[in-house]
């Protein structure tokens, strides 16, 4: 295993530690510890994590981050009279060797609601489309996710798709490399499809790359309404907690690594 594979193992670990619910888990097995020496405060750390995952498992829970989230963005109201000269959809998740499609790599659910919406546009617009995205891993010889998001435009939806980019590996090389080939083109404003809790760090990312961009979010959770189902544990809302966790540190990261940097709704 390459240097470079290590480091992504060891990165991807890390951002599952400190995310729940494994931050939960380790807040437990910490109390529990402490109880042999500090019994009050083990238990009162114990108690606390597992009231803590409770809450972060249901969908109501999973609102006190998505919802703050979410507003910090809001929906394109017109495609028209934009300004935008290209749509930019970003890459999500990938499904490996997906027997149906020939044992190669698909868009996951996510990446097909960023898909979904970017073909919508480019049918309202005509604007030419780039997706964005590698595997994270250079030894990796399977389609990038960028590659797959392509055939599934091409394929699935029946739009054309004019620039590829198979290098980022993350949310600020999708903006840096995505600039790149958007240059040479005379390319300054996009249209740019993510999901509505990604667009925020997103369009940070974008505009510190030098492109001016008219967000175009999907995907909205909070809004929903929410039934008596959403106050109980599911894993659907402990998957809201979590991309809603790992966001709103992004967010923090980048006001500290980019302090010229604003994170606002357009």
């Amino acid at each position: 295993m390459s240097t470079t594979a290590v480091l992504s193992s060891l990165s991807g670990i890390l951002h599952e530690l400190i995310l729940p619910p494994s931050s939960l888990f380790l807040l437990m097995a910490i109390g529990v510890v402490m109880r042999r020496r500090f019994p009050a405060g083990g238990r009162l750390l114990t108690v606390g994590a597992v009231l803590a995952l409770f809450v972060v498992s249901t969908v109501a829970g999973a609102r006190l981050f998505v919802t703050p989230l979410e507003r910090l963005t809001a929906p394109l109201r017109s495609v028209h009279n934009s300004g935008a000269q290209a749509i930019v959809v970003l890459a999500a998740g990938r499904l490996r060797q997906a027997p149906e499609y020939d044992g190669n790599d698909i868009p996951d659910y996510i990446a097909l609601a960023r898909l979904r919406y970017a073909a919508r546009l480019q049918r309202a617009t005509g604007l030419p489309v780039l997706v964005t995205g590698s595997n994270g891993a250079p030894e990796e010889q399977s389609w990038s996710k960028a590659e797959a998001m392509a055939a599934a435009l091409r394929e699935d939806f029946g739009v054309p798709v004019k620039w590829v980019e198979t290098r980022s590996r993350n949310t600020a090389e999708n903006a840096a490399f995505s600039a790149a080939m958007l240059r040479p083109e005379k390319v300054h404003t996009v249209l740019l499809v993510t999901d509505a809790m990604h667009m925020p760090r997103s369009r940070t990312a974008f505009q510190r790359a030098g492109l001016d961009v008219v967000a175009a979010p999907t995907m909205f959770f909070s809004d929903a309404p929410l039934g008596a189902g959403s106050w109980l544990p599911s894993a659907e809302g402990l998957r809201e907690s979590w991309y809603a966790v790992y966001e709103l540190i992004g967010i923090a990261w980048y006001r500290l690594r980019y302090q010229d940097a604003a994170v606002s709704a357009d």
